[in-house]
């Protein structure tokens, strides 16, 4: 008799994959090149931003006490040309949004306030300070402009940009090798035989691989051959991570547990209380990470999302490597799995109405693309009534 383990979790499962992952070494990156990559120490800003009191608007550099009333213009400036004057008593200067608002000047008269003349120009009343950005108000040379575990996109690149940095240190892209086995797959575009599926799981677990952050190195696919299987698993394992599909059961041809085992990998552990993709398998041969997903796509495309993301996230040395589930109403009703927590495919719609999609079976890849959303339905007797408070994980 087969000894089987209780189920861990979901939250038991994740916890002993992240406890087993640790941040990849950091190099430096290009602040151009660093879209998506995790910063693995504080980037710091080299100058103060702006780096000069700026004029908020275009109009008269002056003295507030000079306002309102008529100010002789003594000069000009513009972005990237400062006046070359300071700014005395009865005077004003014409000024640009952006440009250095002169020595002397405490306030900027937007032109729209104003009434210009030969020579001079007539200003309404201003406060000191009004429309001028100080130096530094943004913040200050010296100090954490993003933080080290955060993901850099085009806001962070932005002010990184901004204040002076060319190169950032970001935590190492994670190698992924992706292999799928069955002996009765076989790549798109050719004739199938009897009992024969195209295979999807490579494609699919790259795809999710790369919009991880990571990079994907798929092995294709091998058959249900113990040695061929061994040699395939041999080579995923030089890689940071071995994400396999297929063989983590408990049938006759179901080789890649105890192959595995057999190359070394250290089971952590197998099976979880989820639905789709509870035959779920995490081991570790040294530094590597070797996930066994469920053969059925979706079970493969949940588990990923569950499991293999935030490790990836973690590999990576994000401060939030865990699954981000948002609040939100559930659109139809759904019986609930009293033995297991389950992740519905559903649609987000009408501002925030989880809608559960048709056709759940872990197979149903082709029905799970119509969806942008996992729906959490804890475990339970009855029925998750519409209307009911549930949390998504947004894809």
């Amino acid at each position: 008799m087969i000894d089987v383990p209780d189920l861990l979790t979901i939250e038991e499962a994740l916890a002993r994959v992240l406890a087993h992952t640790r941040a990849l070494p950091a190099e430096d990156v290009a602040v151009a090149d660093a879209a998506g990559r995790v910063l693995a120490t504080d980037a710091v800003a080299r100058v103060d931003l702006p780096p000069f009191p700026s004029s908020a608007m275009d109009g008269y550099a002056v003295r507030a006490t000079d306002t309102p009333g008529t100010l002789t213009v003594v000069g000009r400036s513009a972005a990237g040309h400062p006046a070359d004057v300071e700014l005395t008593t009865g005077q004003a200067i014409t000024i640009s949004t952006g440009a250095v608002v002169p020595d002397g000047a405490d306030a900027v008269v937007p032109v729209e306030r104003t009434r210009s003349a030969a020579g001079a120009v007539d200003v309404e009343q201003v406060e000191r300070g009004e429309n001028v950005r100080p130096r530094g108000g943004d913040t200050a040379a010296g100090d954490t402009v993003v933080p080290a575990g955060s993901t850099c996109g085009p806001a962070q690149l932005g002010a990184l940009a901004a204040v002076g940095l060319e190169l950032v240190r970001c935590a190492r892209r994670p190698r992924v090798a992706v292999l799928a086995t069955g002996s009765e797959l076989r790549p798109p575009g050719g004739p199938l035989g009897p009992g024969e599926i195209y295979e999807s799981n490579t494609v699919m677990l790259a795809a999710q691989v790369r919009r991880a952050g990571a990079e994907a190195e798929v092995h294709g696919v091998v058959a249900d051959d113990a040695d061929a299987t061994r040699a395939a698993l041999e080579r995923g394992l030089q890689a940071d991570v071995l994400l396999t599909s297929g063989g983590v059961s408990v049938g006759e041809h179901d080789l890649v547990r105890r192959l595995l085992a057999e190359l070394g990998a250290v089971e952590v552990f197998w099976r979880v209380a989820v639905k789709p993709g509870k035959p779920v398998a995490f081991s570790t041969r040294g530094s590597t990470l070797v996930f066994g997903l469920p053969g059925n796509p979706v079970s493969s495309f949940v588990g990923f999302e569950l499991f293999v993301r935030p490790a990836l996230a973690a590999l990576q040395g994000s401060s939030e490597p865990r699954p981000a589930f948002l609040p939100g109403q559930l659109g139809g009703s759904l019986l609930r799995n009293p033995a297991r927590d389950e992740l519905v495919r559903a649609r987000i719609e009408n501002g925030g109405i989880v809608q559960p999609l048709r056709g759940q079976e872990s197979h149903m890849i082709a029905r799970a693309a119509r969806g942008n959303a996992l729906v959490l339905v804890p475990r339970g007797d009855g029925e998750l009534a519409a209307g009911s408070a549930v949390s998504w994980l947004p894809l």
